[in-house]
């Protein structure tokens, strides 16, 4: 079986504006849904990971499995992946935490596991390792690896 993903790497100043605003105007309208929480690095610390207490090694903070989709404005990729996120989200809602981070805003958090293309999806378990995803993913894929996330 081929399976294709597609990615972003590299930023576009201009087409990252356009986007902010676009998605500005659609939280005005009241399109946008809430099941798909922003996060940052402080929120991240407190609801993901404490790495001021556990720099080197992964301790869980959370209270069920999570999902985080790390994604830019301006990325074709990472825009058809946040409605199948969102869908997930909705799907799995109160079995699942998921969340997504903005690499332009917070970078050092994106730094912290190495997001050099765009979208990347991390599937974190309650035990165990957590594991990451690079590319768009359909959403039977995205629906089944959440299936084994929740195992």
């Amino acid at each position: 079986m081929l399976l294709f993903l597609t990615s972003c790497n590299g930023s576009n100043k201009a087409q990252t504006k356009q986007a902010q605003t676009a998605t500005q105007q659609q939280q005005k309208k009241g399109d946008h849904k809430m099941n798909v929480k922003e996060l940052t690095l402080d929120e991240f610390k407190k609801k993901v990971m404490n790495t001021d207490l556990h720099p080197d090694t992964w301790v869980f903070e959370g209270e069920r499995p999570a999902l985080i989709d790390f994604y830019a404005t301006w990325c074709g990729p990472c825009k058809m992946t946040a409605p199948r996120v969102e869908q997930i989200a909705e799907k799995y809602s109160g079995k699942i935490d998921v969340y997504k981070v903005d690499v332009d805003k917070e970078q050092e958090l994106a730094a912290m596991f190495g997001i050099q293309s765009i979208p990347s999806l991390l599937f974190i378990p309650m035990k165990g390792q957590p594991q990451m995803s690079v590319g768009a993913m359909s959403l039977a894929d995205l629906d089944s690896a959440v299936v084994s996330l929740l195992k």
